[in-house]
């Protein structure tokens, strides 16, 4: 996964997987959602990111878990 920041449109983009987006979904609140030619989401960006407080001062931290690694209810 990689995470990317646009300051200038101030748009916080998630990178899920290396592939080209052939839809998108533009959801409530400027939330867009892409997806690839399986159907599955390749991206999601967040419109506003500073005004959600989604952009850090001076790092972006990331914690990626894994399913082997949810705890087991």
């Amino acid at each position: 996964m990689k995470v990317t920041y646009d300051p200038e449109a101030d748009i916080l983009c998630l990178v899920l997987r290396d592939e080209p987006p052939v839809d998108a979904v533009e959801e409530p609140e400027g939330i867009i959602v892409s997806y690839g030619a399986d159907q599955e989401p390749v991206s999601i960006e967040l419109m506003d990111a500073a005004a959600r407080n989604l952009t850090p001062s001076d790092a972006v931290s990331v914690t990626v878990q894994t399913k082997s690694q949810r705890p087991t209810l």
